[in-house]
């Protein structure tokens, strides 16, 4: 399987509150979230306001597509969400 992600800017979803990002799984689009408390938890965003988490996942994207691309792995190409007990105990 390959996992690729674009390089466009995650997009915020305020009703869930977590940040959007896409990932291409064998040039199949696929929808992967991190929500704003794993953010806050464990990659520094100051509050739950768009810039301030968007911040945080600019400045951790890397670790963050790691994390998603291991997900990923795990259960194909369906949409994951990246909650703070994965980084707590995954990482």
């Amino acid at each position: 399987m390959q996992i690729s992600f674009p390089p466009s800017p995650p997009e915020y979803c305020a009703r869930d509150l977590v940040l959007g990002f896409p990932a291409l799984v064998d040039d199949q689009s696929v929808q992967c979230a991190i929500t704003a408390e794993a953010l806050e938890d464990h990659f520094g965003a100051r509050s739950l306001r768009e810039e301030d988490l968007a911040d945080a996942f600019t400045a951790h994207r890397f670790e963050i597509e790691l994390a998603a691309q291991r997900m990923l792995n795990e259960v194909g190409a369906k949409p994951v969400l990246l909650h703070s007990g994965f980084f707590r105990f995954c990482t």
